[in-house]
């Protein structure tokens, strides 16, 4: 057999690279560079230091959406984080019609986002399933305004997304489950250990390193949320447009053909910046867990 040319593994690896190099490193580094001028979508910019980044502190917009992106990553890093969990610790039992479960329950996250949100605009809207139900039972006078108020706009959404995110996190689950040993828990059964010391002690510890990667997932998720939002406010941002996330101020900053790009780009560095310091304090926990 005729030995390789020396190049033959960098030609394997080119296409990989350059797609890296175009649309990964050169648009990480080109939002760099306009975070410091005034771009626009139709001419280039001048350079104008720190100013995007000054004008940011001010910006009220930006405030609101702070808010909404940090309170929905709180909500559902709990949520997503053990709710999963228990799905998966009892879809891992051998049933009956187990398996329609695990399908019934992984359904939604093959769904595409924006139907399912689309769907629950549906769902939600003052004249929709949820409020004509609860007006035929008496349970309210009027619709509820899950569409109309700002928190319970933002609330919807978690909702949504928790809803959707519980499949695909209960995948992940199990995988790691099927790694604890089953002679963990029988051993702790005879030693008289009820079903929800057997959780605390067994699997919780044994699926440690995978609530970890779940809880880094949901962060990022959580502080990056769009689809939801945008689809169950129309675009608009909801009441007074304060129902927008970080990424949805970036899209109407950045967008159209007066748009400031540079202000976007600004944008888009802080939440880089603001996406890291949840993931290292998670890591730092993490560690610290580990040592004790």
């Amino acid at each position: 057999m005729r030995n390789q040319r020396w190049f033959t593994p960098w030609l394997l690896v080119l296409p990989a690279v350059v797609w890296l190099l175009v649309f990964n490193l050169w648009p990480s580094v080109n939002t760099v560079v306009l975070s410091f001028t005034n771009a626009k979508p139709l001419g280039g910019g001048k350079f104008v230091g720190t100013d995007n980044f000054v004008r940011a502190l001010d910006d009220d917009q930006l405030v609101d959406a702070l808010l909404n992106s940090i309170l929905y990553m709180l909500v559902c890093l709990p949520l997503l984080t053990f709710l999963p969990l228990l799905l998966a610790v009892l879809v891992q039992k051998k049933l009956p019609g187990i398996t329609f479960f695990r399908t019934s329950f992984y359904t939604p996250v093959i769904a595409s986002a924006v139907v399912v949100a689309l769907i629950w605009t549906w769902l939600l809207e003052d004249r929709g399933l949820v409020n004509g139900f609860a007006q035929q039972l008496g349970l309210v006078d009027g619709p509820i305004g899950f569409l109309n108020d700002r928190w319970l706009l933002i609330f919807s959404a978690i909702g949504l997304t928790v809803w959707k995110g519980l499949g695909y996190y209960m995948i992940i689950y199990l995988s790691a489950l099927g790694n604890v040993g089953r002679e963990l828990y029988e051993a702790a059964a005879v030693d008289g250990a009820g079903p929800v010391r057997r959780f605390w002690s067994i699997t919780v510890p044994g699926v440690r390193n995978t609530m970890l990667l779940i809880s880094v997932l949901i962060t990022v998720s959580a502080l990056r949320v769009f689809s939801e939002l945008y689809i169950l406010t129309n675009g608009t941002g909801g009441p007074g447009g304060r129902d927008m996330s970080v990424v949805m101020l970036i899209q109407m900053y950045g967008r159209g053909f007066n748009g400031h790009l540079g202000y976007a780009s600004a944008l888009s560095i802080l939440l880089f910046f603001i996406t890291i310091g949840p993931m290292l304090l998670l890591l730092r926990l993490n560690r610290k867990g580990a040592d004790a």
